[in-house]
């Protein structure tokens, strides 16, 4: 059947004016239907009946599994497929069922991008009309559900609900195929995609897949080079609010990631992770080139490029390449001479934050790095590993005489003033 009657905000289509000047309340909030009881407004006089029922506790239609009961028979229709597994509703792009045909309606903006649901505060776009009506509790501030526990308050009583598990540790929802539990449905539909490999959510301009939205989304900031979450102390900028809070430790000296065996701090516990393997001994990342092991990834990533001699990060000012991104951004600041890095002690300024912490290691008087021949500590590995070269008699620096020296700058060559 046609539907003539195009709604301008997002172009849905509808068989009467009526249908469409009820459907508009959706984008103008207008909700002319109140409640007596409770003065909850409504769109439209059906819903005010339904909710209704709510405060008469009238429930005549009851589920012969599990005792539940609906004010209407369509409800209880609906809730019995959670029994039999009946996902009627199936999406032609992800082929994922929903139970009702408007969650697949919605579900189907992730894949166009449609967000008809507009903040008038500050224009954000949503999918759905209940997570604006959610995002508007942020420009008001107002949180009347508080934890007792905790005092942190909250919009919506379901959020305090789920956030009292916290607290308990309950974990209602648990995984069919681990036995995993979860505080949440919706993190429990997402760890099951860990098991079915489904990945639902696909990049515009990679066609890279996701298993969430939120990884999509921060995944295009990648090709949009968006970085929203902006440090107030040196203006680098971040695309995730995790990766900025864990530069501002940068700043403030804050490590509250303690190593159980040598006390050292760190600022994320991804870092700790990757220390505690010196002192395990495993490093099973393994150059395939000269078998050299690593503690990560990452640092066997930046190693092979000493044989290929790749130098991926250039310099925009000067085209100088680097093998790695750090030494790219150390090397940019001896172009604008920014020291963005201020010691808390003595406000001397440095280029990165690595030169920093070690500098902070002069007023701490800390020498963590110990060497494992004698009782001598360092307070920088690269000055353990010179001298370890002492013990070992390892001179990996060859002159263009062809002498072998245990550093750098003795093997390079020396110029000598003529007399």
């Amino acid at each position: 059947m046609a539907k003539p009657w195009k709604c301008e905000d997002c172009g849905r289509g509808f068989r009467a004016p009526h249908e469409l000047a009820t459907h508009q309340r959706s984008h103008t909030g207008e909700r002319p239907f109140t409640c007596s009881w409770c003065e909850k407004g409504f769109a439209h006089n059906g819903t005010l009946q339904r909710h209704k029922l709510i405060h008469t506790a009238e429930r005549p239609f009851t589920c012969s599994d599990c005792g539940k009961g609906f004010p209407q028979l369509s409800q209880l229709q609906t809730h019995q497929r959670v029994h039999t597994g009946e996902r009627p509703f199936t999406c032609s792009q992800c082929e994922k069922g929903f139970t009702q045909i408007g969650n697949l309606h919605t579900h189907q903006r992730v894949h166009t991008g449609e967000r008809p649901f507009t903040c008038s505060q500050c224009e954000k776009g949503f999918a759905h009309n209940s997570a604006l009506q959610r995002h508007k509790l942020i420009h008001t501030a107002e949180r009347p559900f508080t934890c007792s526990d905790f005092g942190k308050g909250f919009p919506r009583l379901s959020q305090l609900q789920t956030h009292q598990r916290v607290h308990t540790g309950k974990s209602p929802f648990t995984c069919s195929q681990c036995e995993k539990g979860f505080a949440q449905i919706g993190s429990l539909r997402k760890h099951d995609r860990i098991h079915t490999g489904e990945r639902p959510f696909t990049c515009s301009q990679c066609e890279k897949r996701f298993n969430d939205i939120g990884n999509l989304r921060r995944h295009e900031r990648v090709h949009t080079g968006e970085r929203p979450f902006t440090c107030s102390d040196c203006g680098k900028g971040f695309p995730r609010l995790a990766h900025l809070q864990r530069h501002q430790r940068l700043h403030t000296g804050e490590r509250p990631f303690t190593c159980s065996q040598c006390e050292k701090g760190f600022t994320d516990n991804a870092s700790l992770r990757k220390h505690e393997r010196v002192h395990t001994g495993d490093y099973p990342f393994n150059c395939t080139v000269c078998d050299k092991g690593f503690t990560d990834i990452g640092n066997l990533r930046r190693h092979e490029r000493v044989h290929t001699g790749e130098r991926p990060f250039i310099c925009s000012v000067c085209d100088m390449g680097f093998a790695k991104l750090s030494s790219l951004l150390k090397h940019n600041a001896t172009h604008t001479k920014s020291r963005p890095f201020k010691c808390p002690d003595c406000r001397r300024g440095f280029k990165s934050s690595q030169l920093l912490m070690s500098h902070q290691r002069v007023h701490s008087e800390e020498r963590p790095f110990s060497c494992s021949h004698c009782t001598k500590s360092f307070r920088s590995p690269s000055n353990l590993m010179k001298h370890e070269r002492s013990h070992t008699g390892e001179s990996p620096f060859t002159s263009p005489t062809g002498k072998r020296f245990t550093r750098s700058s003795l093997a390079e060559p020396q110029c000598h003033s003529q007399q």
